[in-house]
């Protein structure tokens, strides 16, 4: 298997893993903070699809992190198979959240003119942008590991 940026146990993976972690721990307080997030069923989706992100990444920044300190190399076949199949799941559920919090966002906020609370909007409107964001970081990692896997 070819070392290259973003393969599992390297300093840019486990910046990759990080970043995913702290966009989607800032979409979920952003979100957590409002007062009335729990009306709406897409945000619950979100803050339910970004809390099992959370957990996966920082699981896994954590297993580059032990493979950094101890200079161990983390790209066998079973592992890498199962950092995609992971990878691939939680940037899937990611994206549905994040898109249809942001439809949801759209049609109320905007369009329907219903937002009362500006400050409440503007959180639901950073929660989704920031779930974007681990979105995007998930779905990098879920490239490179499918591109390790297709190399082996």
């Amino acid at each position: 298997m070819k070392d290259f940026p973003g393969t599992p146990g390297t300093v840019t993976g486990l910046i990759l893993r990080i970043l995913q972690c702290v966009f989607a721990a800032a979409s979920v307080a952003s979100m957590a903070s409002t007062a009335y997030f729990f009306k709406f069923t897409a945000f619950c989706y979100l803050i339910a699809s970004l809390g099992l992100q959370i957990t996966w990444s920082f699981m896994l920044a954590l297993i580059d992190a032990y493979a950094l300190v101890r200079n161990k190399a983390l790209q066998s076949t079973v592992l890498v198979s199962l950092f995609v199949v992971g990878d691939w799941i939680t940037a899937t559920l990611t994206l549905a959240a994040a898109s249809s919090s942001s439809g949801v966002a759209i049609l109320y906020f905007n369009d329907l003119k219903s937002c009362n609370f500006i400050g409440e909007c503007q959180k639901y409107q950073l929660s989704v942008a920031l779930a974007f964001l681990s979105w995007i970081t998930i779905a990098t990692s879920s490239l490179i590991m499918v591109w390790i896997l297709a190399s082996s």
